[in-house]
């Protein structure tokens, strides 16, 4: 997977609680769709209206925050059904860090899969970054994975808490067989010992001859 240490960019502040995996990628649309080329339909219920005009006031649609690689949104984000595509339709649309007060638990998951990081912050740090990115002319953020802050341009600090097993995945981006070959060594070792200890585990097992057809015997008279 990605590796991520320290990300500076744009960051849109999605003032809205309860943000479903439906909402940030509908099935309907794009359940065809391979991955790669999901980032345009996400967030389509809130991007456009009933009749597929752009809506101007979602904040994807506005200039300054149109080439977001940072999100800033309410609570219990990434909730509802647990399809991997709504991760990887952030993924395809540039997103390498999400910030909120709560996450779905299966999104968060699947964040960790691909290395998407997934901060939570306090409501009242959330709603502080809030009101900083609408009010600067440069709504940028440094998250940095290595000290576990978030920097604001006016230089307010957020430190936020990341488990250091999985902080150390997002580090070195590892991926679930990235870290088991980090032990390629010692199960090789393992193999070997078992090897010679336990020989009969490791025959070839014999061929698997097909069956005869069965042979009807006929009798004459």
């Amino acid at each position: 997977m990605k590796a991520f240490t320290s990300h500076h960019g744009i960051a849109a502040p999605l003032r809205l609680d309860d943000v479903n995996t439906d909402v940030i990628i509908p099935t309907a649309r794009a359940i065809h769709v391979a991955k790669g080329s999901l980032g345009r339909y996400a967030f389509e219920p809130l991007r456009h209206d009933a009749q597929g005009l752009e809506n101007k006031e979602f904040v994807f649609n506005q200039d300054r925050y149109r080439n977001a690689s940072i999100i800033v949104a309410g609570a219990n984000f990434g909730c509802g059904s647990s399809r991997e595509m709504a991760v990887w339709a952030l993924d395809d649309m540039g997103i390498r860090c999400v910030i909120a007060p709560s996450f779905g638990d299966i999104f968060f998951q699947n964040c960790c899969k691909i290395g998407l990081l997934p901060i939570s912050l306090a409501p009242e740090m959330v709603d502080a970054i809030w009101t900083e990115l609408s009010g600067n002319h440069d709504p940028v953020l440094t998250v940095d994975l290595e000290t576990c802050e978030v920097r604001l341009p006016s230089g307010a600090v957020h430190r936020f808490a990341f488990d250091d097993a999985r902080r150390d995945t997002f580090l070195n981006g590892l991926d679930d067989i990235g870290q088991t070959l980090r032990y390629s060594n010692a199960i090789a070792a393992f193999v070997e010992k078992d090897r010679r200890l336990r020989p009969w585990n490791y025959l070839a097992p014999a061929p698997d001859h097909a069956a005869a057809p069965h042979q009807t015997e006929t009798s004459h008279r």
